[in-house]
């Protein structure tokens, strides 16, 4: 058995839309966020879904809120679904944040987080929910960094080409976490040559 991940991302905010990278800030979802959330609520309404994991930032809270006025299904707000902590650079441009992700794979942002903690604190989520929800089909809420952390864990994509790649934005993706996930020290899945990983843009 296995746990089958939806993913989803959060609605568009004012700061997207102002082309600020919001990091840890308390972003607001724009009108078109408002939309975006009210579409993948009907997106997902019929999924089959069991329960819903998201980050515990105000925007993403705002999505589910939206998506599922009626809290049919249980929802958890976990601290390590949020998105990287670009610390002193929280509220850059995204054009500069891009240009500084290489070299912060590894080194944290000055007050913040690397992408490889990321990803570790993202493995820790993963073990979790494969102890606790093997057999069910979940829906994931979060940001950009923690579906680079999802498809170089479950897909074995390079981090850093997936801190370079252009945005592939669409409604949603889908993983399947392995039942023995919590039993794995933390090694991401490695990708077979000339076969593309699901997922792969």
């Amino acid at each position: 058995m296995a746990v089958d991940i939806v993913y989803e991302t959060p609605g568009a905010t004012t700061d997207d839309e102002a082309g600020i990278a919001g990091g840890w800030l308390p972003g607001q979802l724009s009108e078109r966020g408002r939309q975006d959330a009210r579409e993948l609520g009907e997106r997902r309404r019929t999924d089959g879904l069991n329960a819903i994991f998201c980050s515990d930032l105000p925007q993403v809270v705002e999505t589910v809120e939206i998506a599922f006025p009626l809290r049919e299904l249980p929802v958890h707000f976990d601290t390590r679904l949020r998105e990287c902590d670009h610390g002193r650079f929280n509220g850059a441009p995204v054009a500069e944040i891009a240009e500084l992700r290489l070299r912060h794979l590894d080194e944290p942002f000055p007050h913040g987080q690397s992408y490889r903690q990321v990803v570790e604190q993202f493995a820790g989520f993963l073990r979790d929910i494969s102890a606790a929800w093997n057999g069910t089909r979940v829906l994931v809420v979060a940001h950009a960094s923690n579906r680079w952390a999802l498809e170089h864990l479950l897909n074995g994509r390079d981090l850093a080409e997936l801190l370079t790649a252009p945005d592939g934005w669409r409604p949603g993706w889908s993983y399947r976490l392995p039942s023995d996930w919590s039993r794995r020290d933390f090694q991401p899945a490695r990708k077979q040559p000339g076969r593309p990983a699901r997922g792969d843009r």
